[in-house]
């Protein structure tokens, strides 16, 4: 139960391309960050939809720095 409250989704320092939030979302489900990407691009280019959501989680999703931790 304490490894679930360790998990937090933040932005990925090391694994980014643009701002990292498809590197934090890979490192978060343990997958590679390169499917996410794809996941994206489809989502990009079926409406639109893509663009708008990366915008919006790359201004939610807080920097790997900007935790503080709690304990």
């Amino acid at each position: 139960m304490n490894d679930l409250r360790k998990m937090k989704l933040v932005k990925s320092r090391t694994n980014k391309m643009l701002t990292g939030v498809c590197g934090g979302i890979g490192e978060l489900l343990g997958i590679d960050p390169t499917i996410i990407r794809l996941i994206w691009a489809a989502l990009s280019l079926a409406g639109g939809t893509g663009i708008i959501l990366y915008i919006i989680a790359a201004v939610i999703i807080p920097e790997d720095d900007d935790i503080i931790d709690a304990e």
